[in-house]
């Protein structure tokens, strides 16, 4: 595996406050990786040491395969922080051209690259509009043009979908599934936690400095699953109290409840993850018992779920 991304016992000290504690991170290339953490967690240090904008008290940062210096930064990584800035009186193509320019682009190379990130974001149209007339979805996208103008390989994006409403971070992910398909390396931080499951191909979860769990989403789900929850209604008011003299005899359920505002309603949290096997044995047990089971639904924990579970065993 080709990693884009590596930190080797990585550690950031702010005075006598330990942002980041010996930080072992491992991103392959070619991925979005999802950053998951509190307030406070060492997102923020994190993305900012791989960007070259901070030295670490400690350990070591390699992108592509190279040691961190900060020239190296400014070749593999586009860097886009949670609060950016925009020029005012700047109008959009010129906002690029700017930057651009720093980058040491020229003539029509130059031109080329405004235009191509221009229809990448999906901002021709408004290229001649002025940067502080733009809403919040269309500077954000543009701060992420910023970003490309030198064509790096790596993006590390802090909180991207910040202040977005559904629909422009609707937007937001398709960019970023594109960027992916083109190559990129992304890593991401986020709180909206349901959409990271949705757009990235792995995650870390950090707390405390420390990462606590990183992986593919399948890993990660797999190493997380302590139980799975069975949610049913039965049909007779009559069934409830043989269901749950079952149930709670099962030697894989760990507890059995009642919805207060529906007595016939029971949710059962199992000791361990179970497949649909299980799930339809238990069904058919029920089932021949003679218990009237009118609706059954058998779920395992979502992302949001793992992450509290996981830090707040942390913080415990």
């Amino acid at each position: 595996m080709t990693l884009a991304i590596e930190t080797i016992e990585l550690t950031h000290r702010y005075k006598k406050l330990v942002a980041l504690d010996r930080l072992n991170l491992q991103v392959p290339q070619g991925c979005i990786y999802g950053f998951i953490g509190p307030n406070g967690a060492g997102k923020t240090t994190t993305l900012r040491l791989l960007a070259g904008l901070q030295t670490p008290t400690s350990g070591e940062i390699r992108l592509m395969g190279e040691r961190l210096t900060s020239r190296l930064a400014q070749r593999f990584v586009g860097y886009m922080p949670d609060f950016f800035g925009v020029y005012d009186d700047l109008r959009v193509w010129e906002y690029l051209d700017f930057f651009a320019r720093c980058y040491g682009l020229r003539g029509a190379r130059l031109r080329q690259v405004v235009d191509e990130l221009l229809e990448l974001v999906d901002l021709s149209d408004k290229r001649d509009a002025f940067v502080q007339t733009l809403s919040r979805g269309m500077q954000q996208r543009l701060c992420l043009a910023h970003a490309l103008v030198h064509d790096p390989p790596i993006l590390l994006l802090d909180e991207p979908a910040s202040g977005l409403d559904p629909r422009a971070r609707v937007e937001l992910r398709e960019l970023l599934r594109t960027l992916r398909d083109m190559g990129k390396t992304i890593m991401l931080s986020s709180h909206i936690l349901s959409e990271l499951a949705e757009v990235c191909d792995a995650i870390g979860i950090i707390d405390h400095g420390r990462i606590l769990i990183s992986g593919s989403l399948a890993e990660v789900q797999q190493q997380l699953a302590t139980g799975s929850r069975v949610r049913m209604r039965i049909a007779r008011e009559s069934d409830v109290v043989l269901a749950l003299t079952l149930l709670q005899h099962q030697p894989l359920v760990q507890a059995v409840s009642t919805v207060p505002s529906d007595p016939r309603s029971l949710t059962v949290d199992f000791i361990q993850p179970v497949d649909e096997e299980q799930c339809a044995t238990l069904l058919s047990e029920l089932v021949k018992a003679g218990v009237a089971v009118s609706e059954f639904s058998a779920r395992s924990e979502n992302l949001e779920e793992f992450f509290l579970r996981l830090t707040m065993a942390n913080t415990g």
